[in-house]
C-alpha cells in the first residue's frame, strides 16, 4: 500500500469477510476489486471455499506480491470436513478485514464477528461498515476497531471517494502494524 508516494513493504494478503447470508456477503467482491484497484493490489479469488486450507495455500503460494480476496461465505458457519474457516483463518495467521453492512449495525453482529475472530486469534486489520448511516460516535463507543464507513456503490460520489480515500489511509496504518507484528 503506498504511503505519500512510496512503497510500504507488504506481504502477504488481506482477506475481506463478512457475516450471514449470500445477501450480506454480495458486497465484498466488489469491496475488494475497489480496493485492490486503489492500492495496485493483486486481486485475488478462492478457488475451493469449502476447502480453507487447500484456498489459503493457493493464495499464498500464488501470490509474488500483496494482494486482496473476498471470503464468498460466512466464517463461523460449520463445513462439512469439521472446523469453519475462522479457525482455518487463525490457523494461517491470515489478516482479515470484516465488513458489515449497514443494516447489521442494529444487531450484535459487529462485535461477535470480533469476537470470532478474536477466538481464534486471526489478524483483524479491523470493521468497515459499508452503507447505512454513519455514526461515528457510535462506533468509538462500541470499542471495536473500526477503520470507516463506505456508502452503498448508489449514493453521491464525492462522498464515496473521501471515504474511500480515509480508509485507505487508516488501512495503511493498519496493515503496517499487521506487517510488524
Amino acid at each position: 500500500m503506498s504511503v505519500s508516494g512510496t512503497e510500504t513493504k507488504r506481504h502477504g494478503g488481506l482477506l475481506l469477510v463478512g457475516l450471514g447470508l449470500r445477501r450480506e456477503l454480495e458486497g465484498l467482491a466488489p469491496l475488494a476489486a475497489r480496493l485492490a484497484a486503489a492500492e495496485a493490489m493483486a486481486l485475488r479469488q478462492l478457488a475451493r471455499a469449502k476447502d480453507p486450507d487447500a484456498s489459503l495455500a493457493a493464495l499464498t503460494n500464488e501470490a509474488t506480491g500483496p494482494w486482496l480476496a473476498a471470503l464468498p461465505l460466512d466464517p463461523g458457519l460449520p463445513l462439512a470436513r469439521g472446523g469453519s474457516w475462522a479457525e482455518a483463518l487463525g490457523a494461517w495467521r491470515q489478516p482479515c478485514l470484516l465488513v458489515m453492512r449497514g443494516e447489521q449495525m442494529a444487531t450484535g453482529l459487529p462485535a461477535a464477528g470480533a469476537a470470532l475472530l478474536a477466538q481464534w486469534r486471526v489478524p483483524l486489520a479491523g470493521l468497515v461498515q459499508m452503507g447505512g448511516d454513519w455514526q461515528p460516535l457510535k462506533r468509538r463507543r462500541d470499542g471495536l476497531p473500526w477503520l470507516g464507513w463506505l456508502p452503498d456503490a448508489g449514493e453521491a460520489s464525492g462522498e464515496g471517494e473521501a471515504a474511500m480515500a480515509a480508509l485507505q489511509q487508516v488501512l495503511r496504518s493498519r496493515w503496517r502494524v499487521l506487517q510488524a507484528a
